[in-house]
């Protein structure tokens, strides 16, 4: 399938040699390092013919578990010129042992963690991350000739959780990425803007769509700074981003931030000013927009930034669809999260449930996971079932009502649509996120993360009781259940994308939510 959009993202990234105007800048607690993009190209290509000479070739699984780093960007890059299928791990859902390998086939597997002492098959396959400056500063060895990428051609395996909340596996193909890439380049235009675009990312590389960005620097041409989360705060302002791409999440602890710093206002400015003046000092002074998606965003969180001086874009999609629909700079409406993609159509059935079909499919069937959960997402006639609740507006903006498995039915009938009630409870400062349960059907219970520790008890108890007093009878908090130690992607509350972890939470709470 062909459209005038489309570009060839892949192919261009594998056999083009990006200009040196451009950089590629890591940017670390302990330091930052800099790069022409053109030199990112020449070591990934010189990486790329050393992996050639260990026999690895179309198709072989490469897999990496890292922090984001210029390794990891250079084997990815490398992968893409060999066609190699490249298995992001995120550390705190996997270890880096040989079972690993043999569990997902993997030719090589590259990590910053120790490497297991072990005698085993699969031993000598599981290298240190270190090991890539050896192999790119080795003698030169010959590329194979490239070949185009195919849109069906499997471009990496990625991770996503799982009903049982095991991780699941998806392949996904070259042409979803393409034509993801593509129509948001259409939009946004990174690169053409006339001082240029940086943009800033800091989730983990292992999440496919934040390697998005690498294709598109090198392809665009564009310059790209990438950090980790622990440091993106600290190094923000002098990053000097043109772009930030972030969860809601982020943005509402930069909120928080800004706010604190505003309260200290100058005598000459207003309460508006000094919003705008530590926003920008968080982020530099250089903003073009904020991009933000793969969970609910705050309404209020996104009028914050809007009246800030900072455009906040909000979008949709899943790791089964890629992108789906986005605000952008030429179609913008509060509320929704956007129009929907060329190459995506939007199904809502009677019940309000969004399916979505694609023109270049991510693929058709998970590659891992539990018996029952592809039937349960793919459809036989290529649809994903998203398992969102939404609308389409008269325009085309997509608007995203919360979770089908996320509506409580009381015992009376009621029908509860939990997400914005989380939503107006995490809208105090004191409360980092809120999940609501429903045990026996009859009254609401939410576990609370506190955003401090100790928590502020008495702020969540009142802002709980404030947000009853506006809600109706059955949608009203029961009770409340204070989390010991806040959520985090560390101790399995959250996703790689700092979502909470519905089953998880249940499961650690189950005793307090029942009592």
């Amino acid at each position: 399938m062909t459209r005038p959009d489309l570009v060839p993202v892949l192919d261009r990234v594998a056999q083009q040699r990006p200009s040196e105007a451009h950089r590629m800048s890591f940017v670390r607690l302990d330091g930052s390092r800099s790069y022409p993009l053109s030199e990112i190209h020449d070591r990934a290509m010189r990486l790329a013919g050393q992996l050639a000479a260990l026999g690895l070739s179309a198709g072989d699984r490469i897999g990496v578990m890292a922090a984001n780093s210029l390794e990891w960007v250079l084997l990815d890059l490398a992968a893409v010129r060999l066609r190699l299928v490249v298995a992001g791990f995120e550390p705190a859902k996997f270890a880096a042992e040989p079972d690993l390998v043999r569990r997902y086939q993997l030719a090589l597997l590259f990590t910053d963690r120790p490497v297991p002492d072990s005698d085993g098959p699969a031993a000598d396959r599981v290298r240190s991350i270190d090991e890539v400056a050896g192999l790119i500063e080795a003698a030169a060895q010959p590329l194979p000739e490239p070949r185009d990428y195919a849109d069906d051609e499997v471009l990496t395996l990625k991770f996503t959780s799982g009903s049982s909340g095991q991780p699941k596996g998806l392949a996904a193909t070259a042409g979803s990425v393409n034509s993801s890439i593509s129509a948001v380049q259409a939009w946004f235009g990174h690169g053409k803007q006339p001082d240029g675009d940086d943009l800033f990312l800091f989730l983990p590389l292992s999440l496919v769509q934040q390697r998005y960005w690498v294709y598109s620097a090198m392809c665009f041409g564009h310059d790209l700074t990438i950090s980790t989360y622990e440091a993106a705060f600290p190094v923000l302002r002098t990053a000097r981003p043109t772009v930030v791409m972030g969860v809601p999440g982020f943005y509402e602890t930069a909120r928080k931030h800004i706010e604190a710093q505003a309260r200290r206002a100058r005598p000459d400015e207003s309460a508006e000013q000094a919003i705008g003046r530590c926003a920008r000092a968080l982020f530099g002074d250089r903003i073009r927009y904020l991009w933000t998606g793969s969970a609910p965003a705050r309404p209020d969180t996104l009028r914050f930034y809007a009246d800030a001086g900072l455009p906040i874009y909000e979008g949709y999609g899943l790791n089964e669809t890629c992108i789906v629909a986005k605000n952008h700079p030429g179609a913008h409406r509060p509320g929704s999260v956007g129009q929907v993609l060329p190459g995506k159509q939007v199904l809502i059935d009677t019940d309000g449930v969004i399916s979505v079909r694609s023109d270049f499919p991510v693929n058709h069937a998970y590659a891992y996971s539990a018996p029952g959960e592809s039937e349960r997402v793919f459809g036989p006639d290529g649809v994903v079932r998203t398992g969102d609740l939404g609308y389409l507006d008269s325009d085309g903006f997509l608007y995203i009502r919360g979770r089908a498995d996320d509506v409580i039915v009381l015992d009376n009938g009621k029908k509860v649509i939990v997400a914005p009630i989380e939503q107006q409870l995490k809208a105090s400062p004191a409360i980092a996120e809120c999940v609501l349960f429903c045990p026996r059907q009859t009254q609401l219970v939410a576990v609370v993360s506190p955003a401090t520790e100790p928590a502020d008890e008495a702020a969540i108890h009142a802002h709980v009781a404030a947000a009853n007093s506006q809600l109706a009878r059955d949608e009203q908090i029961a009770r409340v259940v204070l989390a010991e130690s806040r959520f985090t992607v560390d101790n399995g509350m959250l996703s790689e994308q700092f979502k909470p972890l519905r089953l998880q939470i249940l499961q650690r709470y189950r005793a307090q939510i029942d009592a």
